[in-house]
């Protein structure tokens, strides 16, 4: 093949391939807009989307409609309900939840409701896989490596600090990521130079130990984003993050105090399997 011709066969090729990918943004855009519009959403999680901006976090990060998505521990599947419409036909939405077997009785019941719920509503969730997070101190036992091209983990790192088990779980995630995978991770957010082992138990993480671990892991650091910050949440609160919406731990103490604060002041960062 001579020089020219390769020359034109390129000039043809790259525009097709700029195109398709515009197509695919679009139309992740779209299924992104009418899940979060969907009638399958209840109006309790739809009054948190100005809190938690699920378009603007899923596109930052880079989500598309044909990768294989795994979400960590989704609780009541707040964004799963968004997740599984938008990679229904041409993805993969696979969820890791606590167990029917979970020696917290709380987190138990917690997954069993959201497996009846998924249940109960095949049409939307009929594709979505269901695997145990942690069997016997086994992560993502039932994932094989280098299978997924994104695992996404919302506000749940505090909770690994806690229990001291952070390192094995972020090696997990790489484990399962394919090479140049995706991970990205939202977190209740702590004050610059507060100590994790500490702010862990009122519920925020310090962002540079977010990000010195998951680079211990085996990951870069892409891009960090604002999208979920709240200069409001001053951290400093009587029963730690769950003082504020949604959970209002205080009840009606100063209720109206802390919805005017709204949810928390949140990282989100973008990393990728090295």
């Amino acid at each position: 093949m001579n020089l020219l011709r390769i020359l034109i066969i390129s000039l043809i090729t790259i525009p097709v391939l700029n195109t398709n990918s515009y197509a695919m943004n679009d139309s992740t855009e779209i299924l992104i807009n009418e899940a979060i519009e969907g009638e399958h959403r209840t109006e309790e999680n739809k009054a948190r989307d100005i809190y938690r901006h699920p378009k603007e976090t899923l596109l930052f990060f880079g989500i598309k409609l044909n990768m294989s998505v795994l979400e960590i521990l989704p609780g009541r599947g707040w964004y799963t309900e968004i997740l599984a419409p938008v990679l229904k036909t041409s993805g993969q939405l696979t969820i890791a939840s606590f167990g029917k077997n979970h020696p917290n009785d709380y987190l138990q019941k917690a997954h069993i409701r959201l497996m009846q719920y998924l249940d109960e509503n095949k049409k939307i969730y009929e594709k979505t896989k269901r695997i145990v997070f942690n069997e016997n101190n086994d992560y993502l036992k039932a994932i094989d490596s280098n299978s997924i091209d994104m695992v996404l983990t919302f506000r749940s790192s505090h909770n690994w600090i806690r229990f001291d088990n952070i390192k094995d779980v972020y090696k997990s995630f790489h484990r399962v990521l394919k090479k140049g995978g995706t991970l990205g991770v939202v977190q209740h957010r702590a004050k610059k130079n507060d100590a994790p082992e500490k702010s862990a138990k009122n519920g925020y993480v310090p962002e540079k130990f977010i990000i010195k671990l998951a680079e211990e892991a085996g990951f870069e650091l892409i891009e960090k984003s604002e999208i979920n910050a709240n200069i409001k949440d001053n951290k400093n609160h009587p029963k730690g993050v769950w003082t504020l919406p949604p959970t209002l731990r205080l009840g009606e103490i100063d209720k109206e105090k802390y919805i005017g604060i709204g949810e928390s002041d949140r990282m989100t960062l973008k990393f990728i399997k090295l």
